[in-house]
């Protein structure tokens, strides 16, 4: 269990500590394995993605808490209303949460889901959250640098050097969706070894320099990254668009939250640029 470093606001000091923020997400953890431990109902959405109550439960978890440590301070959630993805826009800073992402994985129950917490400001992933509650592993990073939490132990992470010469590359791909776009991509790099994964993990992968390269080469939405940007840059990583290069920023388009094609790397290389 993360120890809850408890702080108030007074006169514009910041009210909330990472540490309550990796335990609301615990906790949302907590809630969504309750439900993965037995049977449940799997709803569609409008376009067709996955729903269950494990969804729900933990974005009433996550909004409820993050109402009582910064009521000031908007929330936009995967699960929120239509009313409340349309005001976004004018938002400064906010929390963006994916209360579970990778569905999918969840059904197949292999354990590759995530609670992502992130807070953007100005569109800038400052602060952010991973939990993977299956696996009993979190991810976080802000501005005093990355982490992951596991067994109860804490260790600062980074992005690792990129391969010289002939050695391999780790690449990342998606445990669900592999586009023809991904595919043609790795085939540029001539030594390359795919990892499967599911969830904002594969991110958190480049960040704990266990992978060299994610290029997410199809469709996303905001929630589905900007907690794990916030890990990976933290750990001196990169969140690029592809093929422009340029950083990734968030909420800047009032018609959509569907992000743009990606690349997350220590930095850029001739290897696969």
């Amino acid at each position: 269990m993360i120890a809850v470093n408890i702080t108030f606001e007074f006169k514009g000091i910041k009210m909330y500590s990472i540490e309550q923020i990796n335990q609301l997400a615990i906790t949302a953890g907590d809630k969504i394995m309750e439900i993965y431990d037995r049977d449940f109902k799997i709803e569609s959405k409008q376009d067709n993605s996955p729903l269950t109550e494990a969804d729900l439960a933990s974005h009433h978890c996550i909004v409820d808490g993050l109402q009582v440590l910064t009521p000031d301070i908007p929330v936009l959630s995967e699960e929120s209303s239509a009313d409340e993805l349309t005001d976004r826009i004018s938002w400064k800073k906010y929390w963006l949460i994916d209360p579970l992402d990778g569905t999918k994985e969840f059904i197949k129950k292999n354990g590759e889901f995530t609670v992502n917490i992130a807070l953007i400001e100005n569109g800038i992933a400052v602060l952010g959250v991973v939990y993977a509650p299956a696996l009993g592993v979190l991810y976080y990073g802000d501005g005093d640098g990355a982490f992951k939490v596991e067994n109860d132990l804490t260790t600062k992470i980074s992005v690792k050097a990129l391969p010289k010469n002939d050695e391999i590359w780790g690449v990342v791909g998606s445990r669900s969706h592999q586009s023809t776009e991904f595919l043609d991509f790795v085939k540029n790099i001539k030594n390359h070894n795919i990892v499967s994964m599911g969830s904002s993990l594969k991110i958190c992968l480049v960040a704990e320099g266990k992978a060299d390269l994610y290029p997410r080469l199809g469709l996303t939405s905001e929630w589905d990254t900007a907690a794990a940007h916030a890990v990976v840059a933290a750990a001196g990583g990169l969140l690029l668009k592809h093929p422009e290069l340029t950083p990734l920023i968030y909420n800047t388009n009032a018609d959509t939250l569907l992000n743009p094609f990606f690349i997350v790397c220590a930095k850029v290389s001739d290897t696969w640029s």
